[in-house]
């Protein structure tokens, strides 16, 4: 019995990671970006202009407002022409995308919100431009919350990969669906229960080091 999950297991956790991994690398790339501008265009900020701050912050409400379940089968469409597919571990990573760079914008929106003015004061005083303050004092700056910001979307991650993979898009919770519950094998479900888990356990605990290490203070 136990010989026929461990290739089972094996490939499903294969997806997940790859799912996951590649689905954060992308959002961070594009929700960092939104954070910083979210921060510096509020008002009073380096690069006040509550027009653009407004607009944008609508549209990261507007879709952070959508459940996942919904959104995942909502942009079928646009995942087929991104992909050529809406089913598959690769297909399942456009809305995971999608559903995390709202919560990456906000959550390093926050983040910059707790450096504090004094220093962002000190470097406008030394003639520093908008982009060398971004680079090298609010980043630097917020990078530990950053950092453990960021250990909290992936591990919301892992539950959305996991809900995605219920509806064809591969994973742990394909293999739970199509095995452990349609077949009748609740120890195949107990094992996915268990690496999942485990993946959130791994991934809080390298979160939490790394953000300890990153900060100075």
């Amino acid at each position: 019995m136990f010989e026929d999950m461990i290739p089972l297991l094996t490939k499903a956790l294969g997806e997940t990671v790859y799912m996951v991994a590649v689905s954060m690398i992308i959002a961070t790339i594009i929700g960092v970006p939104v954070g910083v501008l979210l921060h510096v265009t509020t008002k009073g900020q380096i690069l006040e202009s509550p027009i653009l701050n407004k607009v944008l912050s609508s549209v990261i409400n507007a879709v952070r407002s959508i459940p996942f379940i919904i959104l995942l089968v909502a942009i079928i469409p646009f995942t087929r022409l991104v992909v050529g597919s809406s089913i598959g571990t690769t297909a399942a990573m456009v809305p995971l995308v999608i559903a995390s760079i709202p919560f990456i914008g906000r959550q390093v929106e926050t983040s910059l919100r707790e450096v504090p003015e004094g220093i962002v004061e000190a470097a406008q005083s030394m003639g520093a431009t908008p982009m060398q303050i971004i680079s090298r004092v609010l980043l630097p700056e917020a990078m530990p919350n950053i950092v453990a910001q960021l250990t909290t979307v992936v591990i919301a991650l892992v539950g959305e990969s996991a809900m995605a993979g219920a509806v064809g898009g591969g994973g742990l919770g394909d293999l739970a669906i199509r095995y452990g519950y349609q077949r009748f094998r609740p120890e195949i479900m107990l094992a996915t229960v268990v690496i999942l888990i485990i993946m959130v356990q791994l991934v809080q605990f390298a979160g939490n080091k790394l953000a300890a290490k990153l900060n100075k203070k």
